[in-house]
């Protein structure tokens, strides 16, 4: 597999230092590469996805993948990208957010071709003393200041410790090249300042036969030209709990035509050929959907297992079809994250009192106007009967009362 070749079909170079090098390098053998994340949450994001993808790949062709924690630059804060100063977190906080991450990684990468390192254990050990004569003096700072990541930040300031962040991440790369025998590092586009720094420092250190890489991947812009994975309600986040599954399936469901191939090829791993397929029907059948539906299924799954889309798919299809009864609890609690909410008590009640309490209706007349015409539905279950009488207790495991009124209206009563 020539994968310099699949990923620029793909879409997911943006630029590459001595691809010639690269690509003898890559067929010669099996060659370790790194991508670095910071642990500024106790969560990754979509985002965080554009480059670990490609890492996924190579680790996929039978190389060396490391997944570089930031306990250590993480403590600083990374400028690129940024238009001010980050505020510093507590090593508490940071050490946290190193275990939260860390598990996320090895949920996506399992245990084949792939390496965990935190850059803690090298950078705490540094004294400011070494750390100036042995590193410092091989950078120069007008070299520095015009690259992208620093220049940017030139008219609004920057501290000296963000300054000293592309000091750092070279010493990534010099650690990891000496001890992991890393080659490559891989990141976002606004990462390649502080990659192609860390080859110039090899390169002072080794002498300029020392095989060593950078490969970025694009921006990715949506068609609208906004930025992917940014919506309404902030960052789809990886973790279960943060976004749930059942709305990590529906943000890749919900893509837009003009972007779904883009994705397809970016984010999943299906080949050429179905992809061409697929494409082809966003051509001539738009109103199906199959694009869109195999993306939120491939994602869903790559990210949180085979059950999680089967869950997602039972709680679309009860939402799209009315027929509520037949989901649990959790999917309940999923589907109906934001759904309008209520508290109600475990007491039985008349149905008509129960509406108005709840406020579900706004009087007893619209309330039982709209039983009586069959609007209502309580856990699925059309009611017309205005003596019937509510039992909170019945349904999904005595937690949750769903109402629907209307074709699409629904509302979750949650039994305290």
């Amino acid at each position: 597999m020539d994968i310099i070749k699949e990923l620029k079909w793909r879409g997911a170079i943006n630029q590459m230092s001595d691809e010639e090098g690269l690509r003898r390098a890559l067929s010669d053998k099996s060659v370790g590469l790194y991508c670095g994340v910071d642990p500024t949450g106790d969560s990754l994001h979509i985002g965080h996805l554009i480059p670990f993808m490609m890492l996924k790949r190579f680790q996929m062709a039978g190389h060396r993948a490391h997944i570089l924690i930031g306990g250590g630059t993480g403590s600083i804060g990374d400028p690129s990208g940024k238009k001010a100063e980050r505020v510093l977190q507590t090593m508490e906080q940071v050490h946290h957010n190193e275990r939260c991450q860390t598990e996320q990684m090895q949920k996506l990468f399992g245990k084949d071709n792939i390496t965990v390192v935190n850059n803690y254990d090298w950078l705490s050990k540094l004294d400011l003393l070494g750390f100036l004569r042995d590193y410092g003096k091989l950078f120069n700072i007008n070299t520095m200041l015009n690259k992208e990541v620093i220049s940017s930040r030139l008219e609004v300031g920057i501290s000296f410790t963000e300054f000293t962040y592309q000091i750092l991440q070279s010493l990534d790369f010099y650690h990891l090249y000496k001890h992991n025998d890393v080659q490559l590092q891989i990141g976002g586009a606004d990462q390649w300042g502080n990659i192609t720094a860390g080859i110039d420092m090899i390169h002072k250190l080794e002498g300029n036969k020392a095989q060593v890489f950078a490969l970025t991947v694009p921006l990715m812009l949506k068609a609208d030209g906004t930025k992917f994975g940014k919506t309404a309600g902030g960052a789809v986040w990886l973790d279960a709990k943060k976004t749930t599954p059942y709305e990590f399936y529906q943000f890749w469901l919900n893509q837009d035509d003009r972007d779904v191939i883009k994705y397809l090829k970016f984010f999943t791993f299906l080949d050429q050929t179905e992809i061409a397929e697929l494409a082809e029907k966003v051509k001539t059948q738009p109103e199906k959907r199959e694009a869109q539906r195999r993306l939120a299924e491939e994602v869903t799954e790559f990210v949180h297992g085979k059950e999680a889309v089967k869950q997602a798919e039972r709680i679309s299809k009860a939402l799209f079809s009315g027929d509520v009864k037949q989901l649990t609890a959790v999917e309940i609690e999923q589907g109906f994250k934001k759904m309008p909410t209520v508290v109600v008590t475990a007491a039985k009640k008349n149905i008509v009192d129960w509406l108005v309490e709840t406020e579900i209706e706004k009087s007893k007349r619209q309330a039982r106007e709209d039983i009586t015409n069959g609007a209502i539905y309580i856990n699925g279950e059309r009611t017309q009967d205005l003596e019937f009488e509510i039992d909170p207790t019945v349904s999904f495991d005595g937690k949750f009362v769903i109402v629907r009124r209307g074709k699409k209206k629904y509302f979750l009563a949650e039994v305290k």
